[in-house]
């Protein structure tokens, strides 16, 4: 385990993330379909959201235990900001999209090893989740261009794109409710 965070914790967080990802698109849905739409190409957002996966990332470099692979660890976390800035340099086509896929694929484990061992059944759904955040990262980083066709998708018509935010709304909402009742 790398991560200590208990089900609830983890619940809580991520409830009030997805509310917090939901509710914009409900209230203004014109104003975040535009900026939304902007998302993928955005260089400025690219190298704030691949800086914060590789913050992250170095942290789990520093911290974690890594067994045999301890002699790694020093030559990782140099390499880690010389790949930073080469990325930056040279995979400037859609880096916003890839970065979040790289944040997308990080959130995973925290979900994942908070429900670890647990035999509830409503840890299900924090686990779905999970499983959702791995595909879409793979997804992301290995065909950025989906994420666009995706956005324009849900961006089509205002219902379409209430009903999605919508989903995340109540998801984020269940996923909160779960956390203080059966986690």
């Amino acid at each position: 385990m790398i991560y200590h965070f208990s089900l609830q914790s983890v619940a809580i967080i991520t409830g009030i993330i997805l509310i917090l990802i939901g509710l914009p698109g409900l209230i203004r849905p014109g104003a975040t379909q535009e900026w939304t739409k902007r998302l993928p190409r955005s260089y400025i957002a690219g190298i704030v959201l691949l800086f914060i996966a590789a913050a992250w990332c170095g942290y789990l470099l520093w911290t974690m235990e890594m067994g045999e692979f301890a002699s790694f660890r020093k030559p990782l976390l140099v390499l880690l900001p010389i790949a930073f800035f080469l990325v930056i340099r040279f995979v400037d086509e859609f880096l916003a999209v890839r970065a979040l896929g790289i944040l997308c694929l990080l959130a995973a484990e925290p979900l994942l090893d908070a429900a670890f061992f647990r035999n509830d059944p409503a840890r299900l759904v924090v686990t779905v989740l999970a499983y959702l955040l791995i595909v879409a990262g793979i997804m992301w980083v290995t065909m950025p261009y989906l994420l666009r066709d995706q956005i324009n998708w849900g961006a089509r018509n205002s219902l379409r794109w209430r009903c999605v935010h919508g989903f995340v709304f109540l998801y984020g909402a269940v996923v909160l409710v779960l956390a203080v009742v059966a986690y």
